[in-house]
């Protein structure tokens, strides 16, 4: 399982955000957006990988990863890191949003009758 493991690691976060999309947070219903919140920070931390394992500074064990490559010699998974962990990050950052704003809307009733009757 060794040179899945990161893939199967990746794969389980998406599943487990996966129904915050659909509770309503409407993340991949903006992808536009989604790209201008993650695609700059994952090309700078691209670069910076690719800068690091060109100086020779850290490595992938070749046993815990596909052998798949994008350019500079970054492996996939590495790739799909930075762009899978802040999706799952802003999908839960927009699950808590909806939340907060939803219990705003039923508790806020509730305290304004509260009061009425003081």
């Amino acid at each position: 399982m060794g040179q899945w493991e990161y893939l199967l690691v990746l794969g389980a976060c998406v599943l487990v955000t996966l129904p915050l999309e659909l509770a309503g947070a409407r993340v991949y219903r903006r992808p536009r957006r989604l790209a201008r919140a993650v695609l700059p920070v994952a090309a700078a931390f691209l670069l910076w990988d690719a800068v690091a394992i060109a100086a020779g500074v850290w490595d992938f064990d070749p046993a815990f990863v596909t052998g798949l490559s994008a350019p500079f010699g970054i492996p996939i998974e590495e790739v799909l890191f930075f762009v899978v962990v802040p999706v799952c990050g802003v999908l839960t950052y927009e699950a808590v949003e909806l939340t907060g704003n939803l219990l705003r809307r039923l508790v806020r009733p509730l305290l304004d009758r509260r009061r009425v009757r003081r």
